[in-house]
């Protein structure tokens, strides 16, 4: 295989210069990267219950009643409710609360110990929304799923990229957003058979949402903790044991672990918090970063493609049951596009994923706003020829979104930060992101309704703002070891002026 073979087996497999690729580092990374189903799966429940009509009926009366009358309103506005985006919403605020607290506990607890917290705060969420009997117990699940998403998004990629081998890490991180993707698709098509259960369809849709938290939950219990995070609590026999468990008997992990050490022993001669630290000029760039990727995520538009697909596809004419097939469809593209994403990445390096999704993307978003813009007035519905085009459109959007940022963006912050300020930017990247799905959430049908299809433009422009941003100044990170990246950013032709190459114990260790 380009980059060098590998041997996969029981024993440990092959060790060389970019790490073993073996049977433990490969089922540990699945265990973990299987917290991504609970975000997909909520993600794909969240549109498809709010089309369901004995859901609306029961906590939306007065939103059934005026899509029951159509008539000559706005089709762009149709949907416009706020209670309802407040149904989708709740959970991103909560979510980002989730994050910063988990990036307070993570140091003292261990990562796997906050993907167990995450896990189980969803396990409560699905159940108290499974017997909502009214809108504030329905929200108060949305409040503990939200919790539950913020604590296990902020240790999960994190963990899989201090465990996973250099070599192959890029592929392993991806993990988390493949097992998003699937949770999605999985969400919708329980979506499309609950929505044939009359009365209680909606119930069983959110309660199965139980089904993934117990995976992730049951995952976490059964894998190590990171050899880093070990070893930042003082549990150095431990660390070696993990490290040594998930590489394989027999591997010499001698250099690896010695690159750990002289981490954490780094991280200990500053003794100031990871969240005032990462604020100091030589940890600039990481910060911009922080903020930086949850920002171009977001206005990708592919969260509320996402969230509102269902309704999406509503409003350009298909019925129910063709939308809710429409978004099964959406979410195999997403599976599709994020497995050759895992291929690619570490084998032709991030920056090309960033271009060649960033030109298609744009494409398609100029594309949607010039079809709907034509074709889709007040009180009337599209034509069934440019509505299906619109489906293959947004299509073609999420298998490009997830080649290039729906992958790249849980993998390179999570494994460009130094130990020392891990958490901190891996709890800063997550909650901004999840705060910017609360307000988009919350905001983008109220600004469908106003903008209409220049909503689509707006995304567009964006589009070429962050794809100029990768390619100039995101560094590329293919293959090279977590306690080496501050080299790659002090080589960098503008972060060389913030980051220096005074973190010796990565020169000596290459």
């Amino acid at each position: 295989m380009p980059g060098g073979a590998f041997l996969l087996n029981s024993g440990g497999g092959m060790a060389d210069s970019g790490g073993g690729l073996t049977v433990p580092v490969v089922v540990t990374c699945l265990m973990a990267a299987s917290g991504g189903l609970i975000f997909g799966y909520d993600i794909g429940i969240s549109g498809g219950v709010s089309e369901m009509e004995a859901f609306l009926k029961k906590f939306f009366p007065g939103l059934l009643k005026s899509t029951a009358r159509g008539g000559n309103k706005d089709v762009y506005c149709i949907y416009n409710n706020q209670a309802l985006t407040a149904f989708t919403s709740s959970l991103y605020a909560f979510g980002m609360v989730g994050t910063l607290l988990a990036s307070r506990v993570t140091r003292r607890l261990g990562r796997q110990a906050v993907m167990l917290i995450g896990g189980s705060l969803f396990l409560a969420g699905a159940l108290v929304n499974a017997a909502a009997a009214n809108l504030a117990m329905l929200i108060v699940g949305r409040m503990l799923l939200g919790l539950g998403l913020g604590f296990s998004g902020q240790a999960t990629p994190v963990y899989l990229a201090e465990v996973s081998p250099p070599r192959w890490r890029g592929g392993f991180i991806s993990a988390f957003p493949l097992f998003i993707s699937i949770g999605y698709l999985v969400a919708n098509l329980i979506n499309y058979g609950t929505s044939r259960i009359p009365d209680w369809g909606w119930r069983l849709s959110l309660g199965l949402a139980a089904v993934p938290a117990a995976v992730m939950v049951a995952g976490a219990a059964f894998i190590p903790d990171t050899p880093s995070s070990l070893v930042l609590r003082g549990k150095h026999d431990d660390a070696r044991a993990a490290l040594q468990r998930v590489r394989g008997k027999g591997v010499d992990i001698g250099a690896e672990f010695a690159d750990i050490l002289a981490a954490a022993e780094s991280d200990r001669r500053n003794e100031e918090g990871a969240f005032r630290r990462i604020l100091r000029r030589e940890y600039r760039p990481y910060l911009v970063m922080a903020v930086a990727f949850p920002v171009f995520l977001n206005l990708t538009g592919v969260a509320v493609t996402a969230f509102f697909s269902p309704i999406l596809f509503r409003t350009v004419g298909f019925e129910s049951d063709a939308a809710l097939m429409g978004a099964v469809i959406l979410g195999l593209m997403n599976i599709g596009g994020i497995l050759a994403s895992g291929f690619a990445m570490d084998r032709y390096g991030r920056k090309l994923l960033f271009v060649i999704g960033g030109a298609l993307m744009f494409t398609c978003q100029v594309a949607m706003a010039s079809i709907i813009g034509s074709q889709l007035g007040n009180g009337s519905k599209m034509p069934k020829g440019y509505a299906v085009t619109v489906l293959v459109v947004t299509l073609v959007f999420s298998a490009s979104f997830s080649w290039s940022w729906g992958a790249l963006y849980w993998t390179i912050p999570g494994e460009i930060y130094p130990v020392e300020v891990r958490s901190a930017g891996q709890g800063a990247a997550v909650a901004l992101n999840l705060g910017l799905n609360f307000l988009q959430a919350q905001f983008f049908l109220a600004m469908l309704c106003c903008f209409k299809y220049g909503t689509f433009l707006f995304y567009a422009s964006w589009l070429v703002v962050m794809t100029a941003f990768a390619v100039a100044f995101v560094p590329e990170t293919k293959g090279v070891p977590l306690e080496s990246m501050a080299h790659v950013f002090a080589r960098h032709w503008y972060w060389g002026r913030f980051v220096k190459d005074h973190q010796k114990f990565g020169e000596e260790s290459t």
